[in-house]
């Protein structure tokens, strides 16, 4: 369980109804097959022990009785093992009967909890107040609907069940657990297989799991079951915060993954709507051992992308249209029809420039109202210039290429400074020129200067202050690099203007650089991902650093998955370093950023997004690093 991880199973195994003796066996067997893979919470159906389609054999004395002596060897089968099991089975106190879940653990049964949405079946609505049981006559507990399990060596780790219909009340009984700190939720189903069950069930298990961020166990009856009126096919799922992390719908399904529970406490602790204690509750404590849990979670290198490729086209339309209503809005409000934006033959410049010419049109203005100004100085290369003016020629924007060479050679005769003298002064003058002339043609033809630089450059401040971190709105300050991209693949794929498309194409081959410094022949000098690092690799740590809450540890553990066939471990720890450090020492640059939109949810806006001071210490991340 470091790091939060929780390995959990759903399990299904095919039973015969009323045979608990044949269906412990295949509990067991699940049980063991469970462990094979260090499972520490394991899942049943409904009444697993007797079939959800006893009807009402349930409630004959030969069948409680065969289910009570079934769960007594489940339970001592558990002895010495570090797994809690959900396990069902009908059990009657005096003249009323439960559908319950036996909670075991270690050689004990730790709680039984039952049922409470009743109607239409034989059971009993249980009482509000706890009630001392033994089963077969050694297992003293009790049995009460108020009780969670919370882990002892996990403290994130808080599980509770839900049985049945209370899946489907009006307010589940694992809601209100979850408000209560529960992180995992144990959905012991008893549903039948229908032509869409499959379908709903999966969007009502990633719906619960996102609005209560939790994870969700959930396992249904399986082929062992009556035909007389039904079909049940044993699908078992697990999801985590709206994501179905593994499924199987067969003959003895086992599901089988990872929760993050650290993750959605992380998560909730941003909402301040879950509380941290179960005071409501009877608590029930299990837990012996912290492993590291083996993961077999895909982790993906582009976290800020969807996780299927046909998903993508949808998305990156998504994307811009956001950010062609944010403009238009901008626009109309400041009662202005001309957009003005420094053009570069980078990736940002190219995406902000169509932007610029797609709300032109939605404001029924002319391209031609989107200047698109390429003003190279000492760093610029003709390949990168000449896919700047194609981009902006082909959307139908005017062009205007203003060498700012002249004036900023007479700023460095101004301020004192070498002309051959390649300091931070030479590169930043030239940044900032580009910034002064922007504006003032913006000021000049009724327009807005709309920005270029992308999320993941304000977060490791690879940008000028007040110069090209500068602008009256910036439309992509929302977009990580790659999400901006993805978003020029796209267009390159679908466009029907071939010369728009190899240009496009030619921009994304092209290495990110701010071009300042004086290139070698008609080579880019300067390399942003050379000093900064990977900008894929950039974008994963923002992901699950300040969106998810990691650690540096974690995030390093999770890397060396996702990114362990690209860079070695010291190389990882390299970077992770120096983002740790650009992401303390670089605030000041975010602190007065520009408006513009954010298009997921996370940004690093001053007024509304990731917030930290200008001079926060890095240290307790670099010395977390250090150790590793």
């Amino acid at each position: 369980m470091k790091d939060g991880f929780v390995k959990v199973a759903a399990a299904s195994p095919v039973i015969r109804v009323a045979d608990p003796d044949f269906n412990a066996e295949r509990v067991m067997e699940s049980i063991r097959a469970a462990l094979e893979q260090d499972v520490k919470v394991l899942v049943f159906p409904e009444l697993t022990l007797t079939g959800v389609t006893c009807y009402d054999l349930i409630g004959m004395r030969t069948v409680l009785q065969g289910a009570e002596a079934a769960l007594c060897r489940v339970v001592a089968a558990t002895e010495d093992t570090d797994i809690l099991v959900f396990v069902g089975l009908p059990y009657a106190v005096g003249g009323q009967l439960y559908s319950c879940a036996a909670a075991v653990y270690n050689g004990d049964v730790i709680a039984m909890v039952p049922r409470t949405e009743v109607d239409g079946t034989p059971f009993c609505v249980p009482d509000d107040e706890p009630v001392d049981v033994i089963l077969g006559g050694r297992y003293e507990t009790w049995l009460t609907n108020d009780v969670i399990f919370p882990s002892n060596v996990c403290d994130d780790l808080v599980v509770a069940v839900e049985i049945g219909g209370d899946m489907n009340g009006l307010v589940p009984t694992g809601t209100d657990a979850a408000m209560n700190g529960v992180t995992i939720i144990a959905q012991m189903a008893s549903f039948p297989a229908t032509v869409t069950s499959t379908q709903e069930a999966k969007l009502d298990i990633q719906y619960r799991s996102k609005h209560l961020l939790a994870g969700i166990v959930m396992a249904a009856p399986g082929t062992g079951e009556s035909t007389t009126d039904n079909v049940f096919t044993g699908l078992c799922m697990v999801a985590e915060n709206g994501v179905v992390l593994a499924s199987q719908e067969q003959a003895d399904a086992l599901a089988v993954s990872e929760v993050d529970v650290d993750h959605m406490t992380n998560l909730r602790r941003k909402t301040g709507s879950f509380g941290g204690s179960a005071f409501a509750y009877c608590v029930a404590d299990w837990g012996m051992e912290e492993p590291e849990t083996v993961l077999t979670r895909y982790y993906s290198k582009n976290p800020h992308l969807p996780a299927l490729e046909k998903d993508v086209p949808a998305y990156c339309e998504r994307m811009m249209q956001i950010q062609v209503d944010a403009l238009v809005h901008r626009m109309e409000y400041a009662g202005l029809d001309h957009c003005v934006v420094g053009i570069s033959g980078g990736v940002d410049s190219t995406l902000c420039v169509m932007i610029c010419a797609m709300a032109m049109k939605k404001m029924g203005l002319p391209a031609s109202n989107v200047v698109a100004c390429t003003l190279p100085c000492f760093g610029t290369t003709s390949r990168t210039k000449s896919n700047a003016i194609v981009v902006a020629e082909q959307w139908g924007c005017e062009v205007r290429v203003i060498d700012i060479g002249n004036s900023v050679n007479q700023h460095f005769d101004d301020i004192g400074h070498a002309r051959d003298d390649y300091s931070v002064a030479f590169e930043n003058a030239q940044a900032r020129e580009r910034t002064q002339v922007l504006m003032d043609i913006a000021n000049k033809v009724n327009g807005l200067n709309v920005g270029t630089e992308d999320l993941s450059e304000y977060i490791d401040g690879w940008c000028t202050y007040n110069g090209d971190h500068t602008s009256m709105y910036d439309v992509n300050m929302g977009l990580t690099k790659t999400q901006v991209r993805t978003a020029v693949r796209h267009i390159a794929a679908t466009t029907e203007d071939k010369v728009l498309s190899a240009a496009l194409w030619d921009v994304l081959e092209c290495p990110v650089s701010p071009e300042l410094l004086p290139p070698s022949g008609d080579e880019i000098e300067q390399k942003s991902e050379e000093t900064v690092g990977s900008y894929s690799l950039q974008d994963f740590f923002t992901h699950k650093m300040l969106i998810c809450g990691f650690t540096p540890a974690k995030t390093l553990r999770l890397a060396e998955l996702a990114y362990g066939d690209e860079f070695s471990r010291d190389e990882l720890i390299m970077w992770l370093k120096s983002y740790c450090t650009r992401l303390c020492t670089q605030q000041f640059k975010r602190s007065c950023l520009m408006d513009g939109p954010a298009v997921e949810a996370f940004s690093v806006s001053p007024r509304n997004g990731f917030l930290m001071p200008s001079d926060a210490s890095a240290n307790l991340w670099l010395s977390e690093l250090e150790q590793l």
